[in-house]
């Protein structure tokens, strides 16, 4: 078995996987396999490329120093004119371009766009050295936009043309056409970094992937980048399904190490007495999963510390709290029967979810039920053996490639639609105990949970033309408002099987695009201007709802990592991500009509007589003198009375763990109020007419009709107990939601 290899390019940055970091790895280890590496692929036949790169490397360096005399001496000088001279040019000249010579304006449906050049089908636009790539400016054909989203609306709008080229002289982007309006991609040098720091490895990296070579041709489909990129992307796509063994692995681990812990007495005796099932288990285990999952993907987008935090406490946690180090000890490390990795984590994971954090590790307080006690019940005070972690921990975080060479997993760039296609493997594995003999295992089972509950995962293409057609003519209406911004912000997304996220992913991503363009003023705009407003996005306009608990849970987790924002609490999604059978449920147009006699027509296990003579009485209730209530007066003051709580709520702000505490404590409130409690007993109510066991027994000695379910809305004492608990376990077991009580912003009455 080959060496396990860790990563990392310290002035190099991959966003959005267009080039992964494998195998840009693959690249500067010359890796044959890949195509395209050789001097004659370079139009250097006879020269060894590595030669002819050193020396590159003694011809930049010089003409770098030389920038920075002329921009010492010249402090005032034009600065794009001083970089292009004194830097870009040459830069380019040695990188195989010839001689840029400047381009006249793009023009493309009626819009100009002024990149500084182009080399056959590629633009290359180049700025001075004091402008930021990410910064919206004003153009000269009028308008605003920042450099690195002037060439990608480019890209994305013309045809013929799929890479280009951005640079600052102290950063260079390459970029690709990205039409999928979610994410951005590119891959970015920080050339003041390399040369300041001498990093040579990188500026190799650079220059294999920038040559001219890797973007001439008639056809831009056949040159190497693209080539390259189509190549990533199918290893991508095998390394999920290994991935996902990964997951599997790690949570058989997991179960497996918990009980085996000599230390874990508590947990073993639940699982013994049946007071914590084997599916409850599983469940617990699945979310200590997602908890490292959400910090593998914080840390590596640096997301996960407050921006505040001190560089020592940053350092500290890097250095010994950080998931990080422990998938560092996991390519290195078999692990002992000690449990001081796991007593790391588990204070990591503690703070995380305190009000304080923990400012001596810069960590924030995230908060949200993922971080709780009460999501590990049974596992908050347990002990893990290092060997256990780090076997778990391993499975996570490196996949095998063909070359049986552990790679890891890049978490940076992970996707909801990624995630998603691990949680519907998931459906298909049940949970298997044996307490005695420490062993925990997940195995596919007829019947599965993905067949029974009709879970199954969206295509990405699918997802694409829905938004394409569905949700970017509203977004056009919301723009053309005269506030712009809160008419972005009021839109609504909803969707009623929501599994993990993916569509409300990526609806989210393009909402939050267009937002964070009203803002800035920018097509395309930055990093963290995107990221701010998808926060915003997350937390106001996406609404959700599936069946399977675990797929609710998956959601919020999904939201959660694309919407963090350094030093900012998780956002509140209790109240918009919510558990139920999407079409099983009342509404106020049926409630007011009352129990209908087809409530009593006979199903399997009903008793046939019985059917026949409560529709009967149903039908004289309702038409006779016998219904003293009406529940209508009382139906419509419930409703105002919610939806004005529920706005109440939603107008506080969770940018901090107080915001987000009275937030919740609102909500809570709200659930509990009676008028809540009675509008959801009476819709429960009228469901539960339709399914309940229509025979005469002790225990259900009649069934709900008309008469019974309106003395619910107006006398609910002189309804017996045993009903109301039995409308309970029905709405239990199948589910009922009713949109007008869980999302009442949404759906109008």
């Amino acid at each position: 078995m080959q060496q396990r290899q860790e990563i990392t390019f310290s002035t190099v940055d991959s966003e959005g996987a267009l080039l992964p970091p494998d195998l840009l790895e693959r690249i500067k280890r010359w890796d044959e396999s890949l195509g395209g590496l050789n001097p004659a692929d370079y139009h250097l036949p006879g020269e060894r490329l590595n030669e002819v790169i050193s020396d590159a490397w003694a011809r930049v360096r010089r003409r770098w120093l030389r920038f920075l005399e002329v921009q010492g001496r010249y402090p005032q000088a034009d600065d794009a004119k001083l970089t292009h001279e004194y830097w870009l040019l040459p830069l380019f000249h040695e990188l195989g371009y010839g001689q840029l010579v400047k381009a006249p304006p793009q023009e493309l449906e009626g819009k100009s766009y002024p990149i500084a050049s182009f080399w056959q089908q590629v633009p290359i636009h180049l700025v001075g050295y004091r402008t930021d790539l990410d910064q919206a400016q004003r153009l000269p054909g009028g308008g605003r936009s920042s450099p690195f989203s002037l060439v990608q609306e480019w890209l994305n709008r013309s045809s013929g043309h799929l890479w280009g080229i951005v640079s600052n002289g102290l950063r260079l982007r390459l970029l690709r056409r990205n039409v999928s309006l979610t994410r951005q991609a590119y891959l970015e040098f920080d050339l003041e970094a390399m040369l300041r720091g001498e990093i040579y490895a990188d500026f190799v990296l650079f220059w294999l992937l920038c040559h001219q070579s890797r973007l001439e041709g008639k056809n831009p489909a056949d040159c190497w980048l693209e080539r390259w990129s189509r190549l990533a992307h199918e290893q991508g796509v095998r390394a999920l399904d290994r991935l996902r063994q990964g997951v599997t692995e790690a949570i058989d681990e997991l179960g497996r190490g918990f009980l085996a812990h000599p230390a874990n007495h508590a947990l073993r005796e639940r699982l013994r007495s049946g007071e914590l099932s084997a599916t409850g288990y599983y469940q617990q285990l699945l979310r200590l999963v997602y908890r490292l999952i959400v910090l593998f993907v914080a840390e590596d987008r640096d997301v996960l510390l407050r921006p505040d935090a001190a560089e020592a406490a940053r350092q500290r946690y890097m250095d010994y709290y950080s998931t990080a180090r422990l998938r560092r000890l996991a390519r290195s490390r078999l692990g002992t029967r000690h449990s001081d990795l796991y007593r790391v984590l588990r204070l990591v994971m503690e703070r995380l979810g305190s009000e304080q954090g923990c400012p001596e590790l810069g960590l924030p307080a995230l908060n949200g039920f993922l971080f709780s006690r009460e999501a590990l019940p049974d596992l908050a005070d347990c002990e893990l053996t290092n060997y256990s972690l780090l076997v778990a921990v391993r499975a996570l975080a490196t996949v095998q490639d063909e070359q049986k060479v552990y790679r890891a997993v890049d978490y940076k760039n992970l996707g909801s639609e990624e995630l998603g296609s691990i949680y519907e493997s998931l459906l298909e594995l049940h949970p298997f105990v044996n307490v005695e003999g420490a062993t925990f295992r997940l195995e596919v089972v007829a019947g599965s949970e993905r067949k029974t509950t009709g879970s199954y995962y969206t295509p990405t293409s699918l997802i694409e033309c829905l938004l394409d057609s569905a949700l970017e003519p509203v977004l056009e209406r919301a723009c053309a408002q005269p506030d712009p911004e809160q008419a972005i912000l009021n839109l609504k997304v909803c969707d009623p099987a929501c599994g993990s996220g993916h569509f409300l992913m990526a609806a989210a991503h393009r909402i939050a695009r267009r937002l964070a363009a009203v803002r800035t003023g920018n097509e395309e705009p930055g990093p963290v201007e995107r990221r701010r407003a998808l926060r915003d996005v997350v937390g106001r306009c996406l609404y959700g709802v599936d069946a399977n608990p675990m797929a609710v849970e998956l959601c919020k987790v999904n939201l959660w990592l694309e919407a963090i924002v350094p030093g900012k609490p998780f956002s509140f999604l209790d109240a918009h991500i919510q558990c139920g059978n999407s079409l099983i449920g009342a509404t106020p147009a049926l409630l007011q009509k009352g129990i209908p006699d087809k409530a009593f027509k006979p199903v399997e296990g009903d008793d046939r007589a019985t059917c026949r003579n409560y529709e009967k009485l149903n039908r004289e209730l309702r038409v006779g003198q016998l219904s003293m209530f009406t529940p209508d007066a009382q139906l419509w003051q419930d409703q105002s009375r919610i939806e004005e709580d529920l706005a109440g709520m939603e107008a506080l702000g969770d940018d901090d763990v107080d915001q987000l505490h009275r937030k919740q404590e609102r909500y809570r409130q709200l659930l509990d109020s009676e008028a809540y409690q009675r509008a959801a007993l009476l819709a429960d109510a009228w469901c539960a007419a339709f399914v309940w066991k229509k025979r005469r027994t002790a225990e259900l000695p009649y069934p709900i009709t008309d008469e019974i379910w309106r003395k619910l809305a107006q006398a609910p004492r002189q309804v017996p107990d045993w009903m109301k608990e039995e409308i309970r376990r029905l709405r239990q077991q199948y589910g009922f939601f009713h949109w007008h009580l869980a999302f009442p912003g949404v759906f109008r009455l």
